[in-house]
Parts: C-alpha cells; sequence; structure tokens
C-alpha cells in the first residue's frame, strides 16, 4: 500500500513483471486479449512465463454515467473491489471460483477512482452453456445432468443462504472442471462460478433477487434439453424440501420465476421457448 488513496496488492509472480513505482499504471495499460470492452470497464487476458491471467480494469466512470444507471434503476459498479469482496466471500463458503493475484484501487471518490482486479485463469473448463449446446438433440447421460442440477441447486442455495446474488446467473457463468476423472459420466462435478463484479453480499438476500437470479438461471436453461422434471429436481435441491411442501407453501415464488424466465426469452429471442413448463 503506498498511500491512503492507493491500494496495490500483487502476487509474488506479478511483483517481479511490473515496475514497483510505476506498477499501477503498466498494469492499467496492459495490452492482451481482450474479451469485453464497457464504457469504463475492459477485461483482457494476458501471459507471464506461459501463465495466464485475467484483469478486469475499472476506469473512472464519470458523473453522467452514474446518474444514468440512477434514472434507470441500476446499481452502478464504482470498482473492482466489489468482485475482490465476492470471490472471498465465495471461497470463504466453499465455492469454487476465480482465484486473486493482484488487486489495485485508487481515489477516493467514484467519479475519479480506478482500481482493477487480476485472476489467475481457470484452464481445462467448458461453460455449461458450451457443454449444453447440442443436449436437444444429443442428449447427455441422465447422471450427468441429474447431478449438473444438484450442483447448481448446491451453489445457488449457498449463495442465497449467506445473503449473496449474483444478478447475471446465468449458466454461461458456470465453468465445469474436465480435469475431473468421470465428469462426462456424472462423477466428480467442479463447477467454478465467476463474473462476479455486480454481485450483491448483505445479511440476507432479498426475494426480489432471489427471482432475479433464479429466473436467469431458467431463462439461460431453457434451450438444453431440460425438462419441468429438471426444474422440479432443481427447486426440491435448492429448496431442500420435499416437492409437495415446494407446491404447497412456495408455489407462488416460483411461478414469479418462471414468469420472470418466459419474460426474458421472449424479450431475447421474440419467441417462446419450444419447451413447456407451464405453471406449477
Amino acid at each position: 500500500m503506498q498511500n491512503k488513496k492507493e491500494i496495490l496488492e500483487l502476487s509474488p509472480i506479478l511483483q517481479r513483471y511490473f515496475t514497483k513505482e510505476k506498477a499501477f499504471d503498466e498494469i492499467l495499460n496492459l495490452k492482451g486479449e481482450i474479451f469485453r470492452e464497457h464504457k469504463n470497464r475492459r477485461t483482457l487476458r494476458f501471459e507471464i512465463n506461459g501463465k495466464g491471467y485475467f484483469i478486469k480494469i475499472h476506469r473512472r466512470i464519470g458523473l453522467i454515467e452514474i446518474l444514468k444507471n440512477i434514472s434507470s434503476l441500476k446499481l452502478p459498479v464504482f470498482s473492482a473491489e466489489n468482485e475482490l469482496k465476492a470471490i472471498n466471500k465465495l471461497t470463504e463458503l466453499g465455492l469454487d471460483t476465480m482465484k486473486i493475484a493482484g488487486f489495485g484501487q485508487r481515489g477516493t471518490s467514484p467519479l475519479c477512482m480506478e482500481s482493477f482486479l487480476i485472476t489467475e485463469e481457470i484452464t481445462d473448463t467448458i461453460s455449461l452453456e458450451k457443454l449444453t449446446k447440442d443436449w436437444k438433440i444429443n442428449p447427455p447421460s441422465f447422471k450427468l445432468k441429474l447431478n449438473l442440477i444438484k450442483k447448481l441447486a448446491e451453489i445457488t442455495r449457498i449463495m442465497h443462504m449467506n445473503g449473496i446474488n449474483h444478478r447475471d446467473l446465468y449458466i454461461c457463468h458456470f465453468l465445469l472442471d474436465k480435469t475431473k476423472p468421470g465428469w462426462k459420466e456424472g462423477r466428480d462435478i467442479k463447477l467454478y462460478i465467476i463474473d462476479l463484479h455486480r454481485v450483491q453480499i448483505r445479511k440476507k438476500t432479498p426475494e426480489r433477487w432471489i427471482i432475479k437470479d433464479l429466473s436467469g438461471l431458467l431463462f439461460s436453461s431453457m434451450d438444453a434439453g431440460i425438462t419441468k422434471k429438471d426444474v422440479l429436481r432443481f427447486m426440491t435441491g435448492y429448496t431442500q424440501k420435499p416437492l409437495r411442501t415446494i407446491l404447497k407453501e412456495d408455489i407462488h415464488l416460483w411461478n414469479k420465476i418462471y414468469i420472470k424466465a418466459m419474460f426474458l426469452y421472449k424479450k431475447e429471442f421474440k419467441k417462446l421457448p419450444t419447451i413447456s413448463l407451464t405453471h406449477f
């Protein structure tokens, strides 16, 4: 830490790579493969000695952008610190996610703050979006699908029980570890959850954010060959309740989730999904 207005924390490997006095500026101006670029935020991949890293750079957000977010009822993300806290919290809860290699922040006001977060590349994985792309035509083994549903339910349950909501909970943000033996048969399922820059952490997750997360997960799964039975399996895994109890006590919540998921699908694809769940 150089002063109260600047925080700079790097892994031993990265400390050797960047100039001590100029490290912050060198990192903000890193070159690499750009994965995402959005106004004040940029995500890119770079390598050091053959090892891959991802960096998310947050530039000054500006007053106009802050006002635009507020006027559209969105919560702006000012700094990479939000994702840093989310990674640390999920790790503390025993969930698999990214590993931090560096963090920096300077400036005290959101109007002039600059920050970055560097994470180690997670290798030998496949996103659930890519994995399930042709499952309508070529269904997976029953055990693989069942255990993926169980794992997704477990991760989201742990998050929501501990006051965490993702805000972008889609299957593309889950990475399946392909190094685990037997994963194709549904054994040794390990999922990393990523893209945590919009995560919110509270003492208790409000219902509206539970609905947003779970409807996003359902919406993004609708073309993955899921059935109503699969959704019911997820519900029992997520709530840890018998199905009869869910349908008696929580039916209104799950219908809200279903309706919002259908709205998201129609908004995105201008049509209804081929899967027909009907209300629960």
